[in-house]
């Protein structure tokens, strides 16, 4: 998982709406090139200092860094202020992050505790 937040410069929002549409179809027809990461972008601003909050979940490093690299070439890229810092993240189930923030456990330990625990073949279990 990768999370970073992104502001748009804003020259961005005195182009025609028209203009605007056509680059983010461009920007998204990239994002839908690797269906392997899956993008959420979520719109934040007033509520923090960002516009955006923008996390890539994939389980190859490279495939994000494909993606962003082809994202910094599009048009609409032009017109982004700023998109770091970038976060990489481990997902994990909230219980062992926060035994890990605690000190009970390391990554091993908790990536142990998840090979051990029983898998039901039945549908439901």
């Amino acid at each position: 998982l990768f999370v970073y937040p992104m502001w748009k410069k804003r020259v961005w929002y005195r182009l025609p709406y028209e203009r605007r549409k056509a680059m983010m179809v461009e920007h998204f027809a990239i994002g839908h090139r690797y269906p392997q990461v899956k993008i959420n972008t979520a719109y934040s601003f007033g509520l923090d200092d960002q516009e955006f909050v923008v996390a890539f979940e994939c389980d190859e490093p490279a495939a994000f860094l494909d993606l962003v690299m082809e994202l910094r070439e599009s048009q609409a890229s032009r017109y982004t202020e700023r998109e770091t810092p970038i976060f990489t993240c481990v997902r994990m189930a909230a219980d062992d992050a926060l035994k890990l923030a605690l000190g009970l456990g390391t990554p091993a330990s908790v990536e142990e505790r998840e090979l051990a625990r029983p898998v039901s073949l039945l549908a439901g279990g």
